[in-house]
């Protein structure tokens, strides 16, 4: 296939561009990606010779040169990460949230509808469900009761993109995928915030009890899920991701802590967020009925691999962690 991947440089984006060059899924792979904090080029240092792939430094939110992407490179399908996507910056600042997440995927779908584009694969996120109370799991069918300025956002954007499948026929898949973590993660989101604090013994902040549930899923099986919902999913269809691995925060911490050896004294409860939910719990069955695709990394494999990638790249952790990060982590933290 040939390929355009937005947000590229990111987590999850820059994750996808290495394993669909490695796995041989991409003849060619455009990258788009504006770069803001959690774009890191490093992610793609491992593929920076590699004639397969182009990295263009660009805003989604730009029509005009998303069009003419589209008509120069020609690609197969566009998959669509870009996105800011953490839920205590979108509390802290909406206004880039609603200006990424849905004018930016709007830009992309009137261009790919322009352009008559032949897939449209948008990567969303299992908060669009809201907090879910026990027992219940849920379906893609299940209400959307958004709870932050991001998840509502990310709401939106699913739905403006499943609107081209039914109003115009533009051959849209979207995937909603559960907490996320791995190697090269911007160390703002819980697992790479807590693995870098507890490497160098700093107090690792719990918001509130720590009970919160989130259902933990490793990088590349995501990535494979994606592809998967690309190539056998069906257009105007929704497809959940998890890695059917449901724990409180709390104890992924206390993992953390063990596996590096440090004490549960660095453990520092922080007043909650507000809004917090409370529980996701996603079941992915429609996407393995369909795909065939299946989780295959466990979460103790997983976070052990994670961590020895976070103790072997310490300059890599120096360097996201110095400028506007810092800035962002004691306007969140040091009031609480």
């Amino acid at each position: 296939m040939r390929l355009l991947v937005t947000g590229g440089a990111g987590f999850i984006g820059s994750a996808f561009v290495r394993l669909a060059l490695r796995e041989s899924w991409a003849a060619r792979l455009v990258n788009l990606d504006k770069l803001t904090y959690a774009g890191n080029l490093e992610n793609l240092v491992s593929i920076e010779s590699d004639g397969r792939h182009r990295f263009v430094h660009g805003d989604i939110c730009d029509a005009q040169l998303v069009l003419t992407l589209l008509e120069k490179e020609k690609p197969d399908a566009i998959v669509h990460f870009a996105a800011e996507s953490h839920v205590d910056r979108s509390i802290l600042g909406p206004a880039a949230f609603v200006e990424t997440n849905v004018r930016g995927t709007f830009s992309l779908l009137e261009a790919a509808r322009a352009a008559r584009l032949p897939r449209f694969l948008h990567v969303s996120t299992d908060e669009v469900y809201g907090s879910i109370d026990e027992p219940h799991d849920a379906d893609e069918n299940y209400p959307l009761r958004a709870s932050s300025p991001y998840s509502a956002s990310k709401a939106g954007s699913d739905l403006l993109a499943l609107s081209y499948w039914t109003t115009f026929k533009l051959p849209v898949t979207v995937t909603r995928a559960s907490n996320n973590y791995g190697p090269c993660q911007f160390p703002e989101k819980l697992i790479p915030l807590m693995i870098s604090n507890a490497l160098e013994d700093k107090p690792l902040p719990i918001y509130g009890d720590g009970m919160q549930v989130r259902d933990w899923l490793y990088v590349d099986d995501h990535c494979r899920a994606i592809w998967a919902a690309l190539t056998k999913g069906a257009p105007g269809e929704i497809y959940n991701v998890g890695g059917s691995r449901a724990l409180p925060n709390r104890t992924v911490v206390e993992m953390i802590l063990a596996a590096t050896g440090k004490p549960r004294g660095l453990i520092t409860t922080v007043a909650d967020r507000p809004g917090h939910d409370r529980r996701y719990a996603i079941t992915t069955e429609k996407l393995e009925r369909a795909t065939g695709w299946q989780a295959l990394v466990p979460f103790e494999q997983g976070l052990a691999q994670t961590i020895q990638w976070y103790k072997d790249n310490p300059a890599w952790i120096a360097r996201v962690r110095s400028g506007e990060y810092q800035s962002y982590y004691d306007r969140n933290y040091a009031g609480r």
